[in-house]
């Protein structure tokens, strides 16, 4: 079973998705080149530090990475922001991977052979490659990050 680090239940997280888009509603192929864009050094940070343990502690730590993906994507509407993130976790054996549930800000480590939510599941073998530091998982693609910054686009 999944161990939620973060002790807080869904319903009283404050969802990555509950914010208010004021931009124009990007589609199409102006979506598809603004997600393809390179992914900046403060995100990228942000979400690797996962395992780093301070958003175990701090709820403000958990606030602060959900602010990170915000202001990555500020221009990109709600119902296009990535449904979860999937990375390889360095906690040590048993775990594999950890996954950042957007939806819910709820963040998980999964032990090896322990199966992620359906949509998250289709990330991680491409999150343990060594040239990613993570994914984001979008209904209609994969988006791995590489720490450069620079995107690979998985269509599925």
């Amino acid at each position: 079973m999944a161990r939620s680090l973060l002790g807080i239940q869904p319903a009283t997280a404050v969802p990555l998705r509950a914010q208010t888009a004021t931009a124009p509603r990007l589609a199409g192929a102006q979506l598809e080149a603004r997600l393809r864009k390179k992914r900046s050094a403060a995100y990228i940070r942000a979400v690797t530090q996962l395992d780093a343990g301070g958003h175990v502690h701090s709820p403000a730590s958990v606030q602060a990475l959900i602010e990170a993906i915000r202001q990555e994507l500020p221009d990109v509407q709600i119902d296009a922001l990535p449904l979860g993130i999937v990375s390889r976790c360095y906690l040590g054996a048993p775990y594999q991977v950890h996954t950042l549930d957007c939806t819910g800000s709820i963040i998980q480590h999964y032990k090896t052979f322990e199966p992620l939510p359906s949509l998250l599941e289709r990330a991680r073998s491409v999150a343990l490659h060594p040239g990613y530091a993570f994914v984001e998982v979008y209904s209609n693609r994969l988006i791995a990050v590489g720490e450069s910054g620079q995107t690979a686009f998985i269509d599925l």
